[in-house]
């Protein structure tokens, strides 16, 4: 084989990690999409602010049984059918959302979504051993990966951006329509991807786990991936207690008007996206104290809101930058301490699901907090859930079992 080839063979593996990048923040960006769009949907299709946040509780539910499901029931598959029927469904999901007449079919869309979320999500975070070599496994993994954090913080800002000139409807078709182009760009780049790839040769990285995981390996619940699942629960629930209910804080308490609320979020994103970089690049090293510290950001930033009050201006809005800062890097430090922690694909599937719970238990429970307290006692909410997670790993550390 000559160097063209090789350089040509290298390229088309990049271009693949960079497909499924793209195919994270997709269905990343689907389930958020609701967030942004909360009061609007709830207007048009006739239901309450917390009834309304099911809407992000159902995917998450299904996307957390789905994952492990799919992980054992389709061991067999080729990985690139996998994905491409994914990707198929939730091009589905988002267009059938876009037309629903009616809360009923909408929630019947969003449990499509979460079969694509659930599936995709942890099929894709460990396809970096597979596509580039092995000294290469670890900067693909985080190209991949970083599609999550990334869709995490700047998907609901994009979305309210399209939505407060086109309608929420214009969002999910859009998104809907970004299904089906990288459906086309996932079926063009992907290799075949055995379902069960013969072993490697080599030893994994010291800090990625083996590409399939033993039956002992789930004994680590009681351990390091237990405590990392656990901080998942409360930091993730925590958040979306509050996040999905940020519209209708920012317009009923700080009286905002869709523009400003927009461009807030907007800024947000951008903060989340800054925090997802540098907190992956320090907890490359050690996560705990990282995801320490990003806890303790998120707890102070949603105990000032409800405390500072209106207008969204100066202070507010610095607050709220504050949050996607501590926000953006969650994701991606939780994912570095998986990988430290090992397990596999199944233990992939386990933090997926975790994830997943963790944003319907969150969206749920901020819900009933809206309809029966108040739209601002679901920031303490959140704040009291960052505390106890950042409280988790602060203890966890000093038993012995750290992210180390």
């Amino acid at each position: 084989m000559t160097m063209t080839d090789v350089s040509a063979a290298t390229r088309a593996r990049w271009l693949a990690v960079s497909s499924v990048a793209v195919g994270t923040f997709t269905i990343v960006t689907s389930e958020m999409l609701p967030v942004g769009l909360l009061t609007s949907i709830a207007a048009a299709l006739d239901v309450s602010d917390g009834t309304a946040g099911l809407m992000m509780s159902v995917p998450g539910l299904v996307a957390a049984v789905s994952a492990p499901v799919l992980a054992i029931t389709t061991r067999r598959l080729d990985r690139r059918v996998t994905l491409l029927g994914l990707m198929a469904l939730l091009a589905v999901a988002n267009l059938t959302g876009a037309f629903a007449p009616n809360y009923p079919v909408m929630l019947a869309a969003r449990v499509l979504t979460g079969v694509s979320i659930g599936g995709f999500w942890a099929f894709a975070a460990g396809l970096g051993l597979r596509l580039v070599p092995e000294g290469s496994v670890g900067r693909a993994t985080s190209i991949i990966l970083a599609g999550v954090s990334v869709a995490s913080v700047l998907g609901v800002p994009v979305a309210t951006f399209i939505s407060s000139f086109a309608g929420w409807r214009t969002a999910f078709i859009a998104m809907g329509a970004l299904a089906l182009a990288l459906l086309a760009l996932l079926a063009a780049t992907l290799p075949p991807l055995p379902g069960e790839p013969r072993a490697r040769a080599s030893e994994p990285l010291p800090h990625e786990a083996p590409a399939h995981a033993s039956e002992g390996q789930l004994a680590w619940l009681s351990g390091p991936l237990g405590v990392v699942l656990v901080l998942t629960v409360l930091i993730v629930s925590g958040h979306f207690a509050a996040y999905t209910y940020v519209r209708p804080f920012l317009e009923q308490v700080s009286h905002a008007g869709p523009a400003l609320v927009s461009t807030a979020l907007l800024l947000y994103g951008a903060a989340g996206v800054a925090g997802n970089f540098a907190a992956g690049a320090r907890a490359a090293r050690n996560p705990k104290p990282v995801l320490v510290a990003l806890a303790v950001l998120m707890a102070l930033s949603t105990a000032a809101l409800p405390l500072i009050g209106l207008p969204l201006i100066g202070l507010p809005l610095i607050v709220l930058v504050v949050w996607g800062l501590g926000y953006g890097g969650v994701g991606v430090t939780l994912q570095l301490w998986i990988m430290r922690s090992g397990g596999g694909e199944m233990g992939t599937a386990l933090f997926v699901g975790a994830f997943n719970v963790s944003i319907a238990l969150g969206s749920f429970a901020g819900g009933r907090v809206v309809d029966g307290v108040s739209i601002s006692a679901v920031m303490w909410v959140g704040a009291a859930l960052a505390v106890a997670g950042a409280a988790t790993a602060v203890i966890s550390g000093r038993s012995g079992t750290t992210g180390s």
